[in-house]
């Protein structure tokens, strides 16, 4: 009796299964597709309910880019987005090959005080990163955007469990032919490394163009206004014009909503890669 009531049981989890996965995924996708809805809907209807607008127009999306200066916001994003992830896989593979291959005293703790900082948050540290960065002369400059997003726990915490993982006879063949550390940092470990540096890349693009906190707080020129701070600025001066809004915060959604379809693959190893080390 066990064996026949298997099948329908199995079927009847599969379905839930199936149907709960659903809901959640309606549950993401919805927020989005009402955003491009009111993007493409004219003014006199962004506040009905129909999904389909009754005459889709792109007359938003012009006027985001021909009356407003957004396409400046946005190469400001992709300069400091790009920035902040170039350098940052660099100084954080160096970071990570170090704590994870050089015997040096106290590289434990500093592993351990590195990985502490997961517990602070950007809101805690604001006031005196501000006070740093002003006594720098970094305050509303590229500078000021840049450097201090940098630095980042997650990426030297990644790439250190991902090198724990690569064989060691690789490095000692290496240095038996007389590499050095360098060489082998720049010969063998950063060309394995690869799958886990692409996604760290989505990762901290996707986390710097969305950034809008530090950004907000450093700059006092608009013409070093980030997308976020734009779109909120919008906010201010458009407040009965969602479908502008919706426009700028669909353009903005479109790269990194790209990325992780193109990337998908390389952030799902990336965080098994992390988490079965």
């Amino acid at each position: 009796m066990a064996e026949a009531r298997e099948p329908g049981g199995s079927a009847a989890v599969r379905l839930a299964f199936f149907l709960a996965t659903a809901a959640l995924a309606l549950a993401t996708v919805a927020p989005l597709l009402w955003m491009v809805s009111m993007a493409l809907k004219a003014a006199d209807e962004v506040f009905s309910m129909a999904l389909v607008p009754a005459r889709p127009t792109l007359g938003n999306f012009v006027y985001v880019f021909t009356e407003v200066d957004f396409l400046r916001y946005m190469l400001n994003s992709l300069f400091v987005a790009g920035s902040v992830t170039l350098v940052a896989l660099l100084f954080h593979s160096m970071a990570g090959y170090a704590l994870a291959r050089l015997r040096f005293p106290g590289r434990d703790l500093i592993f351990a005080g590195m990985f502490a900082t997961f517990l602070v948050s950007l809101p805690v540290i604001i006031v005196p990163l501000f006070i740093l960065v002003r006594e720098l002369g970094m305050l509303d400059s590229y500078a000021g955007l840049i450097v201090p997003a940098i630095f980042n726990a997650f990426g030297i915490f990644l790439l250190r469990q991902f090198y724990l993982s690569v064989p060691r006879e690789l490095e000692e063949a290496a240095l038996i032919d007389g590499a050095g550390y360098w060489r082998i940092y720049w010969s063998i470990i950063l060309p394995l490394s690869k799958p886990i540096l692409a996604a760290l890349a989505i990762f901290f693009f996707v986390v710097n163009w969305n950034a809008f906190l530090w950004p907000i707080t450093i700059t006092s020129s608009e013409r070093l206004w980030v997308v976020q701070v734009a779109i909120a600025s919008f906010q201010d001066q458009y407040a009965a014009s969602w479908n502008y809004i919706m426009a700028a915060s669909t353009v903005v959604a479109l790269p990194t909503l790209a990325l992780f379809l193109l990337f998908q693959r390389q952030i799902t190893e990336s965080i098994k890669t992390g988490g079965l080390k």
